[in-house]
């Protein structure tokens, strides 16, 4: 393995636990990686907030809960868009019976 494919690696390891509730990596402060993972994942609550306020009004004080649970086990990956990953979302909380499927727009 060359050097540069030993950095990819370890990048990769990293992401996943920031990202993903992967192991952290050799190296690493578990504690300051744990804060950092819940500063990124409530960044991405936060976005989805801002991007999908419907989903929001429509759970009320439920939404970083649901959230949460469902982002636990779904990293955004990448080239999904944020919309498209709450499409995910939606998807999610419909076939839980908490939200209506969408009606697709004519046109």
């Amino acid at each position: 393995m060359t050097a540069r494919d030993e950095l990819a690696a370890r990048q990769a390891e990293l992401v996943r636990a920031l990202l993903a509730g992967g192991p952290v990596p050799p190296g690493f402060d578990p504690d300051r990686i744990r804060v950092e993972a819940a500063a990124l994942h409530a960044k991405r609550r936060a976005v989805a907030e801002r991007l999908r306020p419907d989903l929001a009004d429509d759970l009320g004080e439920d939404f970083g809960t649901l959230f949460d649970t469902w982002a636990a086990t779904r990293p955004r990956r990448a080239g999904v868009s944020f919309r498209a990953d709450l499409a995910d979302f939606a998807s999610w909380l419909s076939s839980r019976g908490r939200r209506r499927p969408a009606l697709r727009r004519r046109g």
